[in-house]
């Protein structure tokens, strides 16, 4: 049972990977955020585990181990997305969440589903280059910060390559040199302290960076054609295009951060993080489809939902393991996990072709909220909507409270709001909250109160009007 995004989370301690935390655990962290949907987390902190009881096994079976890929169906808003998005927070390895309702099938315009490897691929480089830099990050600070400072504070002049003749007295001109090298290294620690302390924020200095002389490919989308090619085109018109290094006058702070990240550069092997992100592509991968109902269905004969099946096929092998190309080499699909989901109330589970049912053997049904759920995800998880809202009013100086009976009163609205018009789940307490909470965020910074308690009463008066009324309960609820 889903809850609202987060806003104000406090940043959590760093956690082990997802594979390696036994199964209970799995759901306690799941807990933190989604309430209630039980059988949901227990079936992926099963299949999540088994990821990494694979690895563990003898290399004469590990192979023959398939992933355990699952179907979660249930009504919109009862938490199938928030478990992707909690999921892709504490894995720790290559996660990405697409909807099959943007693939079509090949021969169409549009995305094909080999795209959906492609950007595992690309999350995975992402991941495993920022753990990298964090590795490194302050050998690379530090170097960045020396060259900081020889910018600020020029190093002494070399000595001429024609030097004069030796001086009678050698001891004497070794110590001059001697003391003015350490006047000089005494003003880089002066210099380097000041740095630290933010005390030459306010200066500008010079630095040289490369100019891109076209704009990223990562940005521009490629043909479809050409989608599939293992031919990184961005970096292609990097090595073909000139070099071209400018400088430019930036204030102390920029000139770090240009720095550190010229630093990161050389210190990461991208060859290394390449290798090391397609093998985690291949063993920890996974893959969360959303709305996967929306390609199943009666088979049609004409018509646009002639591509539907068209797409579950192209899904299968995808699915059932075949070998994708990307521009950073070839990754194998047959040990990615596959999460599926989807409401199904207008088709269902057993309208995908048998095929690619086979590849989905765990159903799990997520069940519908009740009134008293509502009030349990107002109120536990860390990231409650209470607690957002909590957050948003204190940033004005004021305190914001919400009674238990307020907090009922508001469970309660939702589910009249569900009951009478489509049920969205979760998602009708942000719209009930947002409403309740309008006047307040508006004339919060001249409110005369640095006390706002949410009372039953305060609900009601504030929303008797909307749900009473059918054309306000329609537009606002």
């Amino acid at each position: 049972m889903t809850e609202a995004p987060t806003s104000a989370e406090s940043t959590p301690e760093p956690l082990p990977w997802l594979e390696e935390m036994p199964p209970r655990q799995i759901v306690a962290e799941l807990d933190r955020y989604i309430v209630g949907q039980d059988a949901a987390k227990k079936a992926i902190a099963i299949a999540v585990r088994n990821r990494w009881r694979r690895q563990q096994a003898p290399e004469s079976i590990r192979d023959e181990i398939t992933p355990s890929n699952i179907i979660l169906i249930g009504p919109t808003g009862v938490g199938k997305t928030e478990i992707a998005r909690r999921l892709a927070r504490l894995a720790g390895a290559p996660f990405v969440k697409v909807e099959a309702s943007k693939f079509t099938e090949v021969g169409y315009v549009g995305r094909d589903v080999e795209s959906m490897v492609r950007d595992l691929v690309d999350a995975a480089i992402s991941l495993v280059r920022t753990e990298r830099e964090d590795d490194v990050y302050d050998q690379a600070e530090q170097r960045a910060e020396d060259k900081l400072i020889d910018l600020l504070l020029p190093p002494p002049p070399a000595p001429p390559p024609n030097p004069e003749p030796p001086s009678p007295n050698p001891a004497a001109s070794d110590a001059v040199k001697a003391a003015a090298d350490e006047r000089h290294q005494q003003s880089r620690e002066k210099l380097r302290q000041m740095l630290r302390d933010g005390k030459l924020d306010e200066r500008e200095v010079e630095v040289e960076v490369v100019q891109q002389n076209f704009p990223s490919m990562d940005f521009m989308p490629q043909p479809p054609a050409m989608e599939g090619t293992d031919v990184n085109w961005s970096e292609w018109f990097q090595e073909m295009m000139p070099k071209r290094k400018k400088r430019r006058n930036v204030k102390v702070p920029e000139g770090r951060r240009i720095l550190i990240d010229e630093e990161l550069k050389r210190l990461v092997d991208i060859d290394d993080v390449v290798n090391d992100a397609l093998d985690r592509v291949e063993n920890h991968g996974i893959i969360f489809i959303d709305e996967i109902d929306k390609i199943a269905g009666e088979r049609a004969t004409a018509g646009p939902d002639v591509s539907r099946e068209g797409v579950q096929r192209d899904l299968l092998p995808v699915v059932e393991g075949c070998t994708v190309q990307t521009r950073y080499g070839y990754v194998r699909t047959d040990h990615v996990l596959f999460i599926a989901a989807g409401a199904f109330h207008v088709s269902k589970p057993s309208d995908l072709i048998p095929e690619l049912q086979g590849r989905f053997p765990i159903r799990v049904e997520l069940q519908p909220l009740s009134e008293a759920d509502f009030v349990r995800i107002m109120r536990e998880p860390e990231n409650a909507l209470t607690k957002q809202y909590q957050a948003l009013v204190a940033a004005e100086g004021a305190s914001l409270e919400f009674t238990a009976d307020g907090i009922a009163e508001i469970a309660r609205v939702a589910m009249l709001a569900n009951e009478r018009m489509e049920n969205i789940g979760a998602r009708r307490l942000h719209t009930v909250m947002s409403a309740l909470m309008e006047d307040v965020l508006f004339e919060l910074p001249d409110y005369p109160e640095l006390r706002i308690v949410i009372d039953a009463a305060r609900v009601k008066d504030r929303l008797a009007k909307i749900v009473g009324d059918d054309d306000l309960r329609k537009y606002i609820l």
